[in-house]
């Protein structure tokens, strides 16, 4: 598993890599009028090596419109799809614009731009690089505070999914994710839709990507209210674990060894 970076943001300067790859951020953003402007501002300032990509995913307000005005490429959907179809968008978006490395980060402000360097080293090291890398808030004592209800189904999946992927994971419902082009490929083709964190990781081991956590530091949402919160916490357990059953069991594309890796079915785990 490739080595973690500290706490603390890493400086961004693309100036001093060999050759500046493509890279986007991809903001999946649902009636976010109040927040999506600051987030993509704020992509803009701490990590300007990143376009900026918001999916309007069916928002009733003018998401879409604050987003433009930020200065973010923006997709729009006709209807509401879900988290994982937005995510899914914006990773089309990716393979076909030839983008290297794709990071999601929420509209709700939770996730820090700062952060988006020590993602990117993780995919970068030269000894084991790692495929995947998500940001974690329980690595270190990172002052972020969870309601006791949703930190009991955020160990339950950590223990579950620990236990099949044969790796520690302490944060599996984190959505601060950045993936190089081999994740870029399996998630354009194939991405989970309502609460797709946990199931996500199943994907990765599935088809054999390399996953690493990094510490990272989150904020309070700036406006709205999770979705978590809003169906309720035994429901989304109860939910996730079934789409953990069934996802163990499903076909689903493969990613080959290699940046241009092709796809193909592949059944179950």
């Amino acid at each position: 598993m490739s080595t973690v970076s500290p706490l603390q943001p890493s400086p961004s300067n693309a100036a001093q890599a060999d050759a500046v790859s493509r890279r986007l951020a991809i903001v999946p953003a649902y009636n976010e009028q109040d927040s999506v402007g600051a987030v993509v501002a704020s992509i803009q300032e701490k990590a300007p090596d990143f376009d900026v990509l918001v999916i309007d995913d069916g928002s009733t307000d003018d998401t879409a419109g604050a987003a433009a005005a930020a200065g973010a490429t923006v997709i729009q959907h006709p209807f509401n799809l879900g988290i994982g179809g937005a995510v899914q968008s914006g990773f089309k978006h990716a393979q076909r614009n030839g983008y290297e490395f794709a990071v999601q980060v929420d509209a709700d402000g939770q996730h820090d731009p700062a952060y988006l360097a020590n993602l990117l080293e993780a995919l970068q090291q030269p000894d084991e690089p790692a495929d995947i890398a998500c940001g974690t808030r329980f690595l270190e004592e990172a002052g972020y505070k969870v309601p006791v209800s949703r930190r009991t189904g955020i160990r339950f999946f950590s223990v579950l999914l620990s236990l099949i992927v044969r790796q520690k994971i302490t944060d599996p419902t984190s959505g601060f994710r950045m993936t190089n082009r081999r994740g870029i490929e399996l998630f354009a083709r194939d991405y989970p839709h309502d609460y797709p964190e946990v199931e996500a990781i199943l994907m990765m081991h599935a088809h054999r990507l390399r996953l690493c956590e990094v510490p990272v530091r989150m904020n309070e949402r700036n406006a709205g209210q999770s979705s978590i919160a809003t169906a309720g916490s035994a429901y989304y357990m109860l939910k996730v674990l079934l789409a953990v059953i069934v996802g163990m069991f499903r076909a689903r594309p493969s990613v080959d060894a290699g940046s241009e890796a092709p796809v193909r079915a592949q059944r179950g785990i």
